[in-house]
């Protein structure tokens, strides 16, 4: 194809040449016509380079700004039984809920704007009982966490209190000398939404405006939204990586085990930070869990839906994911 267009344009090149010559024709343009030529083609192939060479930047720069808001390539991992993280990249988005989201509650409110004004990592998958189990043999973290006799390994950990979480993220930046931590809830709903330019009226699901059970582990017996069908119930945990990725490479936002992030419950989001920052206080009776579980109907997998429960709560059906802050 290639080889194909240079010849069509040298042909155009040499009949361009011709056009322009043909009025000077006669004794004198015989003897400088090979020198006139020669420069017209040298010309001619100039503009027709500068053009290939536009063209190919602005298809590059439609490249890219399709590519906005995709998956981020960036991923790390610390040591070998630490999580392996995905860069989020900086963004923004509108937090909550509107509401005429059908299931909304009045905690999803009022809607805010969170910037994030700097890059973060998240972990691409919930937490694993293999790597929970490392922080045991460490002397990490104290609970050995019972798996419901559906296995260990990569299936995400479970019966575990947000103490348990913090003991994990502590052990974690110890072990590695990076800034470990839960995700605060606005980088959850970010990562879990997976776009970098929300809106007001963004769909329930980084899947769309409902979800099925090819997508999360959840009971299937109940659906979302418009053209929703009844799916499978699992009855329990699933293996971590087991459905598709958001777009920002990010598995399992919605399902299979609640999240512990770190911040305190509070009814509204009223005041709360727009930096993306954890809410706090001294006065903290309950904290966070996000994303839904396996044993949960859909509309409890909304990426603004908020649970809460005393920290040292332990469940079979809640774990966590972890974040760390870049340099």
């Amino acid at each position: 194809m290639k080889d194909r267009w240079t010849h069509q344009n040298f042909a155009c090149i040499e009949a361009t040449i011709r056009s322009i010559s043909y009025p000077f024709q006669g004794y004198a343009w015989s003897v400088v016509q090979p020198q006139v030529e020669r420069a017209l083609r040298v010309l001619i192939g100039f503009v027709l380079l500068l053009l290939i060479q536009l063209s190919g930047t602005e298809a590059q720069q439609k490249r890219a700004r399709a590519g906005e808001g995709s998956a981020p390539k960036d991923s790390l991992r610390d040591c070998a039984n630490c999580p392996e993280m995905v860069v989020v990249p900086a963004g923004e988005f509108m937090m909550g809920s509107p509401p005429s989201e059908r299931g909304r509650n009045p905690d999803e409110g009022p809607q805010r704007k969170v910037v994030f004004a700097q890059p973060f990592a998240v972990g691409r998958h919930e937490v694993t009982f293999a790597q929970w189990d490392a922080c045991v043999a460490e002397g990490g973290c104290t609970n050995k966490a019972d798996d419901h006799n559906w296995g260990r390994g990569r299936r995400p950990v479970i019966n575990v209190s947000w103490n348990d979480a913090k003991e994990f993220v502590a052990w974690l930046a110890k072990k590695t000398g990076k800034p470990y931590r839960l995700l605060t809830e606005a980088e959850w709903e970010y990562a879990a939404r997976g776009t970098t330019k929300g809106t007001a009226n963004q769909p329930p699901f980084s899947t769309g405006a409902t979800i099925n059970v090819s997508q999360a582990n959840y009971d299937g017996n109940f659906i979302y939204g418009v053209g929703a069908k009844p799916g499978i119930y699992r009855q329990k945990t699933q293996e971590v990586g087991s459905f598709r990725p958001n777009a920002f490479g990010v598995y399992d936002m919605h399902g299979n085990v609640w999240e512990w992030v770190e911040d305190c419950y509070r009814d509204s989001y009223a005041g709360a930070p727009t930096d993306g920052s954890a809410v706090t206080g001294r006065d903290c009776t309950l904290n966070i869990l996000r994303g839904g579980a396996w044993n949960y109907y859909p509309q409890l997998l909304r990426s603004a839906y908020r649970y809460a429960s005393a920290p040292g709560v332990r469940t079979e059906n809640a774990g966590f994911r972890v974040a760390r802050s870049m340099p």
